[in-house]
């Protein structure tokens, strides 16, 4: 059994075979999916999802390339507000992101810090979000020592993995981790310990070999999974059981479903 802890089901590319992919995404063992909100003007979307499949858990929190949209007052209430919805699990993904800069990096740090304070109050994890903002990101993460919560889809430097794991956060590897360019990542996923390790997909991002330049889905986890069983010299029972430990110790809101319904 496999977790995907990080991907976008409402996103326009699932639009036509939502059904069909989470039924394969079942089908290869992947039986718990988190669906992460982007957008607070899509949380009831996400919301809706999550109560369709017994087994998709649901996030809520705006991207930091939305954060001029929504970094004002208030917006920590808002979040708190939808995240009363009994499949949400968790707040984000939210951060910092400077290799973009889609939004002036004065409102992603207002909109992270609100996310974290909501975190906080509601006792849910984060989901982070940080590229070409290392100082900053972990600035932030400091000032709220309570937050706890997960770098989904690291792809950032061994000295930020270290610093994250000295704050207690969790470390998730997407698709990037099976690229063949991907030697310093690699080398990052040896040793991050085992208890702290999470697998996602980002889809429909991030296809990982063999399906690169394809659309990336739920099913796909299991190729990340098995290239980190590789790279730590263990079997792909082994990280599959340990990964879906640590996504139920950390997402401590949702609860395992026997059902694809």
């Amino acid at each position: 059994m496999l977790v995907d802890s990080h991907c976008h089901l409402n996103f326009p590319e699932f639009k036509d075979d939502l059904p069909e992919t989470i039924k394969r995404a079942w089908d290869q063992g992947i039986k718990t999916i988190l669906t992460v909100n982007t957008k607070l003007s899509e949380a009831r979307d996400l919301q809706k999802i999550a109560d369709t499949y017994s087994h998709v858990f649901c996030t809520v929190g705006v991207h930091p390339h939305d954060a001029a949209g929504y970094a004002k007052p208030g917006l920590k209430e808002q979040i708190i507000l939808l995240a009363e919805h009994k499949k949400v699990v968790a707040i984000g993904e939210t951060g910092l992101d400077c290799y973009y800069n889609k939004s002036p990096k004065n409102m992603q740090i207002d909109s992270f810090e609100q996310h974290l304070s909501a975190s906080i109050d509601l006792d849910l994890p984060v989901i982070i979000h940080t590229r070409e903002a290392d100082e900053n990101t972990i600035k932030c993460l400091k000032n709220f020592p309570k937050a706890k919560g997960v770098f989904h889809c690291f792809s950032g430097s061994e000295n930020l993995a270290r610093q994250a794991l000295d704050l207690d956060y969790y470390i998730s590897f997407s698709g990037i981790l099976t690229f063949k360019k991907a030697e310093e990542l690699k080398e990052i996923a040896k040793f991050v310990p085992l208890d702290r390790i999470l697998v996602e997909t980002d889809s429909p991002f991030l296809a990982p070999i063999p399906h690169r330049g394809k659309r990336n889905e739920p099913a796909y986890t299991a190729h990340t999974a098995e290239v980190l069983a590789e790279l730590r010299g263990i079997s792909f029972p082994d990280i599959s059981e340990a990964t879906t430990n640590n996504f139920f110790k950390l997402f401590s809101k949702a609860k395992v479903s026997s059902s694809c319904a």
